[in-house]
């Protein structure tokens, strides 16, 4: 629980401290200090695969109020590295808890620090970069200059090949909500709870297989379309996943890709990557659909983009594409897709839970390129 007499430190890579006070366990956390911008929605946020090996700092001057319940989380787990919060919340207040935010981050190990001005730790990020990070706290303090020892010697989030790690071991399968209309295969590279359930809303039946699953595999599953997940990492270490995706391509399959399923579509025609200066990370994200012009404000959570500008056209071996879709705050790739329309995704969470709910439409237009292959 918080622990207000238990000193902590939040130690940037810089040598920036940030001193608080113990929010979860007690002890030592590295990873990367990013911060999320969402006003709503933390449980989602901590237990969302994507965010692993990453200290995320909430913008929101007060956490914990609404608990923690049994119905939202994400994944089987939190996955962040460690949590940073201003104002912890002294009581829970919500009908659907069954515990508190606090509680559950100490029940999973998860260290944290509280009582921190996160409104500098963003600012300071935002000039500076996402950086490597350490929480410390109770018997993990030690002098500054062995804390940020620590910090910088931990690996690069550049160059960190992580989706295998938050994958599934094995096949399992959700099934539809009345009547099965498609089968999609779901290649897990870090996927969220809430997306099968998206899916199976629609009459489709989902088998979430492991990001290590051959193209033989996955076609013995007889899909009617193929879908690459949202996961945490860098997508210029994803070969095998790039190689799995033109192997699909190849076959003709209609294919739907979410966040880091759209760096490796990208990536499979051909676009580089980059590590942003700190990413996007929250619910309020403005989005552009190149061909209509329509805006979505939407959910997200990556540091790394696609190289490409908006409406751009390039040839790849499976035919023409487009970058469809960008971020109006910065112009930054948020969707490419193939001309012909049998392959596109999205830099953005269409599956967003706690919201926005803008970008649902994406999966009824991937049904019916199902319906029309």
């Amino acid at each position: 629980m918080t622990n207000t007499t238990t000193a902590a430190a939040l130690v940037l890579e810089d040598g920036r401290v940030f001193r608080g006070t113990a929010y979860g366990a007690v002890g030592q956390t590295l990873g990367e200090a990013v911060f999320c911008t969402a006003m709503t929605g933390y449980q989602e946020t901590l237990t969302d695969p994507s965010y692993h090996r990453q200290i995320v700092v909430a913008t929101a001057p007060q956490i914990g109020n609404t608990g923690w319940n049994d119905e939202d989380d994400e994944s089987q787990r939190i996955w962040v590295a460690g949590y940073a919060v201003r104002d912890p919340a002294r009581r829970h207040s919500n009908w659907r808890a069954t515990g508190t935010l606090p509680g559950q981050l100490e029940q999973q190990d998860i260290v944290g620090i509280a009582g921190i001005d996160t409104r500098a730790v963003v600012r300071h990020l935002r000039s500076r970069g996402s950086m490597k990070a350490g929480i410390f706290s109770g018997p993990a303090l030690a002098e500054p200059a062995e804390l940020l020892a620590r910090v910088t010697g931990q690996p690069s989030m550049l160059g960190a090949d992580l989706a295998g790690e938050v994958s599934t071991d094995e096949v399992y399968t959700v099934e539809p909500e009345g009547e099965a209309r498609f089968t999609v295969v779901a290649v897990d590279l870090g996927i969220k709870s809430n997306t099968p359930r998206m899916f199976a809303q629609r009459g489709m039946r989902v088998h979430v297989v492991p990001s290590s699953t051959s193209l033989d595999k996955i076609l013995e599953l007889q899909p009617d379309g193929a879908f690459l997940s949202n996961g945490p990492g860098d997508p210029a270490t994803a070969d095998t996943a790039v190689a799995l995706t033109q192997g699909i391509l190849d076959q003709g399959l209609p294919l739907f890709g979410i966040c880091f399923g759209n760096q490796i579509l990208g990536r499979a025609l051909g676009r580089g990557t980059y590590k942003m200066k700190f990413g996007h990370r929250g619910i309020n994200i403005p989005v552009v659909e190149h061909e209509t012009g329509r805006i979505s404000i939407t959910a997200q959570n990556h540091g790394f983009a696609l190289e490409g500008e908006r409406g751009e056209q390039f040839d790849t071996p499976f035919g023409k594409a487009e970058v469809s879709h960008v971020c109006a705050n910065d112009g930054t790739v948020e969707g490419v897709r193939l001309v012909d329309g049998r392959a596109f995704s999205v830099q953005y969470h269409p599956e967003a839970a706690a919201g926005p709910h803008d970008a649902a439409y994406l999966f009824d237009r991937f049904a019916g390129l199902m319906k029309g292959a």
